[in-house]
């Protein structure tokens, strides 16, 4: 990456203060370009979800990675349920959902609690034997007395695929059919999964991530502090793909001192290891044994470390130059924080990142774990909070002392409560994700990149001012 000009910047910028000016291109397709990660983590799309318990569960992390992306379990899981969901994850289907089952003597009840748990929208009622015998959608319970039980309301048209189909007929006798979502069952046919016209779209277009035995990856991260080591071999053993660990502050002896030590563990698997947002915190990191170093202090949506103490740095500045002292080790950079637009994952691509995070921008989906609420104006929202936050803190300290538990929670450096509303338009994180992709996809074209180190090398950014980045947002409604 260049600057228009060469000019040097005066100050540190952030994503909103850059801008890319288009190249000479030969990339004839947006499909054409390559956005596989070379950072070793297996990603054929540049977003991770970020560790935030509010965010990163199974339903997500099965969802992104079969987009392509990944997804780390946060640190404050136990480490039993961390096992469990790595297992899960890794005997999810590359094309078809995992579908909300239901039994034809359960009520409308039942149903509208388990229903927003996916994106889809739809249950399978099953027999005994699993074999699918009809179907519930929001539309079928709307209006219907809740103990009702689902034999009375499911539709029994049913349109059943194979669970082997091809991505492509699915879609066209999806299409044919005039439907939008059909179980899939297997040679017995028992319920295998299910699929809808869009996902079966979607399979068409991206490249599931996935580890050395065709399962979808999946990452998770365990701090620095207890018995760091034994907690990153039990990750390990439970089949982790990339192990992250993880503090706001990432340039400390403690995080030094545990890099090192699941460097020991010889982990055959990317270390992961930050928050830093400069060189020399780059350095002391890969030398400590980091394959891969988060970049990131106060950009999150979540985190007030900046205004609580002065701390951070611009983002696109501090990817920008941890980015380019990682290549000189062979090494690799994420850009943890910062992103509200895919213009945003664009410009941290470009400045050098393999891989984008995000957080709060995934919150306000059906995947996250919380559940779904509605606000007084009737729309749809999920509570999301910082990982630095009161409430993250009694979490993560519930099995310490009533006075120590206490004693954190005077220190907190993000927000506790915080409403991420559903758009209406994208409610799913596959739908973000089809925006962020596309706007990525078009950027290399535009600077003439076919994957993302030739993006990294041929995107030429300019500075601009305020006014110049309002210029650039759609207008939604006249100026009348």
């Amino acid at each position: 990456m260049r600057f228009l000009n060469d000019i040097k910047p005066p100050y540190d910028l952030t994503y909103d203060d850059v801008f890319m000016v288009p190249s000479r291109s030969a990339v004839g397709s947006r499909q054409g370009v390559d956005l596989s990660s070379p950072d070793g983590t297996g990603t054929t799309v540049p977003l991770v979800v970020a560790n935030m318990t509010a965010i990163a569960g199974r339903r997500m992390a099965e969802t992104v990675a079969r987009r392509g992306g990944l997804v780390v379990i946060p640190q404050d899981i136990p480490i039993e349920v961390v096992t469990d969901v790595i297992s899960w994850v890794k005997t999810r289907h590359h094309v078809l959902d995992t579908p909300i089952v239901l039994v034809p003597h359960q009520t409308v009840a039942d149903a509208l609690s388990l229903l927003p748990k996916r994106a889809h929208g739809a249950g399978v009622v099953v027999d005994e034997d699993r074999r699918p015998v009809g179907i519930v959608t929001d539309h079928d319970l709307a209006g219907v007395d809740r103990f009702t039980q689902l034999s009375e309301v499911m539709s029994k048209d049913l349109l059943l695929l194979d669970a082997d189909i091809d991505p492509r007929e699915a879609f066209n006798t999806l299409d044919g059919a005039n439907r939008r979502y059909a179980p899939a069952v297997d040679g017995e046919g028992r319920l295998a999964g299910v699929l809808t016209r869009k996902g079966a779209l979607r399979a068409t277009l991206y490249t599931p991530a996935v580890d050395a035995k065709g399962r979808l990856r999946i990452a998770a991260a365990v701090g620095i502090n207890g018995d760091v080591a034994g907690k990153a071999k039990q990750l390990l053993d439970a089949g982790v793909d990339t192990l992250v660990v993880d503090t706001a502050h990432g340039h400390q002896e403690s995080m030094i001192n545990a890099v090192k030590a699941v460097r020991a563990l010889d982990p055959q698997v990317p270390i992961v290891a930050g928050n830093i947002v400069a060189a020399e915190g780059v350095r002391d990191l890969i030398e400590a044994g980091a394959d891969i170093v988060k970049v990131g202090v106060g950009p999150g949506a979540m985190c007030t470390t900046r205004m609580m103490t002065g701390v951070g740095r611009p983002q696109f500045s501090a990817v920008l130059e941890c980015s380019a002292e990682a290549r000189k080790f062979g090494k690799h950079v994420w850009a943890d924080g910062g992103v509200r637009h895919p213009r945003d994952v664009a410009m941290a691509l470009a400045a050098g990142a393999s891989n984008v995070m995000i957080g709060s921008w995934f919150a306000g989906t059906y995947e996250s774990p919380g559940d779904l609420q509605q606000a007084a104006d009737g729309r749809l929202y999920k509570e999301s909070f910082g990982m630095a936050s009161a409430r993250a803190v009694r979490n993560r300290t519930s099995e310490e002392s009533a006075y120590d538990r206490a004693r954190k929670g005077l220190f907190e450096e993000g927000i506790s409560h915080s409403r991420m509303f559903l758009d209406p338009a994208r409610p799913g994180v596959e739908d973000l994700i089809d925006s962020i992709i596309a706007g990525v996809r078009s950027s290399c074209t535009y600077s003439g990149a076919g994957s993302l180190e030739e993006f990294a090398e041929n995107a030429i950014v300019g500075i601009q001012s305020a006014a110049g980045y309002a210029e650039g947002k759609p207008l939604h409604a006249s100026w009348n």
